[in-house]
């Protein structure tokens, strides 16, 4: 292939340790430094590209230059994504499999989404009126693990809460973990798949009737490009990837939360206009805030871009975080403002805290609906439904840690009803 310009390289063995330290930033920290949206570097023993900016999301989501299969590093599968997930299909195969979550997204679903998102923010709330402290993170994780099994269709008793709450988030917050936190990652991996490949075989069976249109029906009923269903254990990695990205919107409330008593003029916008702006705030906090920090693939074929040559088998990132927050894109992308929503025209390679592109085609994250809507009816009752204390504590938040939450996890304390 004809080389055409030479990709700045940052020199050196390996920066996989510079990853590590830099977390969020380590993308966005060279692209400024090489004053280049594109980079060379090696990450774990080989050869990487890194990208970032609206123009890299586009080329990094055409299917005809990159690919997913075999991408993710066995430690991200056996935590955070499962083997064999959605995520990491390509062409039809791809398609056929999204086309079921996006199933799952109809507004009469999401309606009932908000529904069961209101009331178990009601029960937790008759709780924390009684409740001398309360940990916002741990407590949103086990409202959220309540809301993804009731919306799922997937029976959960009351003394599984807390169990089943710790074995999902484990699965968000251990995939970089070093040690025993990462394998405690891949054995709640294993408990939650049994789990829910049970309650497949039931279904099939005919043991168990879950409510007709929700994830564990669909997915345990979905029928592959052969027309033949998926193996348990894959149908129920794909089950778990309807739970688990529920669970981890504790991530986002947290922020919301943070957000709320940072920016006091915010609250106040959102108390007088709560419809109006409540959708603005919630994709403020989704772009200013960290949540994932980049996605990878793999170069399907060789190709050019920008002048530079891009190899086949390339692995190949593309900077989630630093894209949100690119001033080539967004204007004083540091400063905090919803309302650079309310006339926001942009492109979906622009604003992409769950990925990019079309939903349905694409490899954006279906999910983005469920998140919103469930982030809305949450900053509802932080805003207007209670009023509560925050007392001294640490609220700042790491931009190396993956996944990043407020130090103190948001402690609340004199909880009450408005």
């Amino acid at each position: 292939m004809t080389n055409l310009n030479q990709m700045p390289r940052e020199e050196g063995i390996d920066h996989s340790l510079s990853l590590l330290r830099e977390g969020y930033l380590y993308i966005l920290n060279r692209r400024k430094s090489f004053a280049s949206n594109v980079f060379e570097t090696r990450l774990l023993g080989q050869k990487a590209i890194c990208m970032g900016g609206k123009e890299a999301a586009e080329i990094f989501y055409d299917d005809k230059k990159f690919l997913r299969n075999g991408v993710a590093p066995k430690r991200v599968q056996k935590t955070l994504f499962g083997v064999g997930g959605v995520q990491s299909l390509d062409n039809e195969a791809h398609t056929h499999r999204k086309k079921m979550f996006m199933s799952l997204m109809t507004s009469d679903k999401l309606d009932d989404l908000k529904s069961i998102t209101k009331k178990q923010w009601e029960n937790a709330v008759n709780k924390w009126e009684s409740t001398e402290e309360v940990i916002l993170y741990e407590e949103s994780k086990e409202i959220l693990c309540r809301i993804a099994c009731e919306w799922a269709g997937a029976p959960l008793l009351e003394e599984e809460v807390k169990e089943r709450t710790k074995q999902l988030s484990s699965l968000f917050e251990s995939p970089i973990a070093i040690g025993p936190e990462h394998w405690k990652g891949r054995h709640s991996r294993k408990i939650v798949e049994v789990w829910v490949a049970e309650m497949i075989v039931q279904v099939r069976e005919g043991k168990m009737k879950p409510r007709k249109g929700s994830a564990l029906h669909t997915i345990s009923l979905h029928q592959d490009l052969g027309g033949n269903l998926l193996d348990v254990e894959l149908a129920a990695v794909e089950v778990v990837n309807i739970l688990r990205p529920i669970v981890a919107i504790a991530i986002y409330i947290n922020f919301a939360a943070l957000a709320v008593h940072h920016y006091p003029k915010e609250k106040e916008k959102l108390t007088l206009g709560y419809e109006q702006y409540s959708q603005l705030f919630v994709q403020e906090v989704r772009r200013y805030y960290p949540f994932f920090p980049l996605v990878a693939a793999k170069v399907k074929n060789d190709f050019s871009w920008k002048g530079y040559n891009f190899e086949k088998g390339t692995l190949t990132l593309l900077d989630l975080y630093g894209t949100n927050h690119d001033t080539e894109i967004w204007d004083n992308p540091e400063i905090f403002r919803p309302e650079r929503f309310a006339d926001w025209k942009g492109s979906p390679f622009s604003f992409i805290p769950q990925g990019a592109g079309d939903y349905l085609l694409g490899h954006r994250c279906a999910g983005e609906f469920v998140t919103t809507e469930i982030m809305k009816v949450s900053l509802d009752y932080l805003v207007n439904q209670i009023k509560y204390n925050l007392p001294k504590q640490d609220l700042s938040y790491s931009m190396v840690s993956m996944p990043s939450i407020p130090h103190s996890k948001i402690i609340l304390t004199n909880v009450q009803r408005i």
